[in-house]
């Protein structure tokens, strides 16, 4: 009987071990759609935009990257200034780490031409490689906002900025899942966020 016990308790530390040791993965956003026996979650679809240097950019330039969205636009006044700065944040923390990378879309395509995405790219001293400020046809922008990421984009003539966005930073995985979304106007939430691009990595590398 002693002996029994001492084994049994054995190999409930064996397996105490075992889940200890697992990883634990972050969450898929988005309503599951079912086949058989398995779940499918939404993915980002593809898209083609065109980024501060010109360059289209579409969902087969993050193949195999860890990416961080979101969407503002330069005259905002509000949110936007904060969301830049806490995404600014986890870009500083993972600018050696080719898998991170970041996409931030202007839901003001009519004033936030190339070039002046361009000079604000520059005024934050970012890498064009590593940090893609896009601009395209505005309905494109507000569609794959809100059916896509889940966030608003749309214009609001009682806004004193005359449009309105979701103040979201969202963690999209390398098979075009989202896995999390942050309060960009929270250094809370920055921290959250790059705790979980730190799990990410060791799930999906």
């Amino acid at each position: 009987m002693k002996n029994r016990a001492i084994a049994c308790f054995s190999l409930f530390l064996l397996f105490l071990l075992a889940y200890c040791r697992e990883e634990k993965k972050l969450p898929y956003l988005g309503n599951p759609g079912v086949s058989g026996e398995t779940s499918t979650y939404p993915k980002i679809p593809d898209f083609s935009f065109t980024d501060q240097e010109n360059k289209a950019i579409t969902a087969a330039s993050f193949a195999n990257k860890i990416y961080v969205a979101d969407f503002i636009f330069l005259s905002c006044s509000t949110i936007c200034p904060l969301m830049n700065t806490e995404m600014l944040k986890v870009y500083n923390e993972f600018d050696k780490d080719d898998r991170v990378v970041f996409l931030s879309h202007t839901i003001d395509p009519a004033n936030d031409s190339i070039q002046k995405l361009k000079a604000f790219a520059d005024n934050l001293n970012v890498s064009s490689n590593k940090w893609h400020f896009v601009t395209g046809n505005k309905d494109s922008i507000y569609k794959i906002a809100e059916r896509d990421y889940f966030t608003t984009a749309y214009p609001d003539s009682l806004d004193k900025d005359g449009l309105l966005h979701g103040g979201g930073l969202l963690l999209i995985d390398k098979n075009k899942n989202i896995r999390g979304v942050y309060d960009g106007t929270d250094p809370n939430e920055t921290e959250r966020l790059i705790l979980d691009i730190k799990q990410l990595l060791k799930e999906q590398f």
